[in-house]
């Protein structure tokens, strides 16, 4: 092993994957590691970061898109970009291929930097799509907050005002949260009302921390 790779393995051992699925509640259970004391990097602004107007990637992105998929501001238009992916499949893949080496560097270098400075600290990352990626690869501390896709679709259906057919496609657009209780080591049952699901939390980041 060398140098590079041994101090990945050790900042890993103080770092877990957050993920979940549409509304199974990812976002509060985050919130809650955070106010026990974990420090969050949450994988969706990173990807935003790398895309900024002047960033390697927002970069490919024009030379590769054209210039359709740019707001008047220069910012990135992700509905016509969107279109786009949802459209070409192939498309979605070179957009991942620009983007997520990046979004990857860059939460490395922040994980690396927050365990330079507080290496008993519990570095949670966020990542919505961590399985379906593969990130999870690179994490041996993986958290699934989990509900039964029955509550899934009640709770889409009452969050976003969706009818049930546009919340079902929605659900089916991700990997079956069912599908993703083997990849977990701690899974959070977010079905019950908030002390139930801040006592698994607490649990979970104790045995994290000893």
């Amino acid at each position: 092993m060398n140098g590079e790779q041994g101090n990945k393995s050790s900042i890993r051992r103080k770092t877990a994957a957050l993920t979940g699925g549409i509304a199974t509640g990812k976002s509060t259970v985050s919130r809650m590691f955070q106010e026990l004391g974990a420090h969050l990097i949450d994988a969706d602004l990173v990807a935003r970061q790398v895309v900024e107007p002047g960033q390697p990637a927002y970069q490919e992105i024009v030379a590769h898109f054209g210039r359709d998929v740019l707001l008047e501001n220069g910012q990135l238009d992700r509905k016509a970009l969107g279109a786009i992916i949802f459209q070409h499949p192939e498309e979605r893949e070179r957009l991942n291929q620009m983007t997520h080496p990046r979004v990857i560097a860059a939460i490395d270098a922040e994980e690396a930097r927050i365990h330079a400075s507080e290496p008993e600290r519990l570095i949670l990352v966020d990542v919505p799509l961590l399985i379906e990626t593969g990130m999870y690869r690179g994490y041996p501390t993986v958290i699934l907050v989990y509900v039964p896709e029955n509550v899934q679709l009640q709770r889409l259906m009452e969050r976003d005002r969706l009818s049930e057919e546009d919340a079902r496609r929605r659900i089916a657009a991700q990997m079956p949260i069912d599908e993703k209780l083997r990849y977990a080591t701690h899974v959070i049952r977010n079905t019950g009302n908030r002390e139930e699901t801040l006592a698994q939390v607490k649990m979970v980041f104790e045995r994290l921390n000893r």
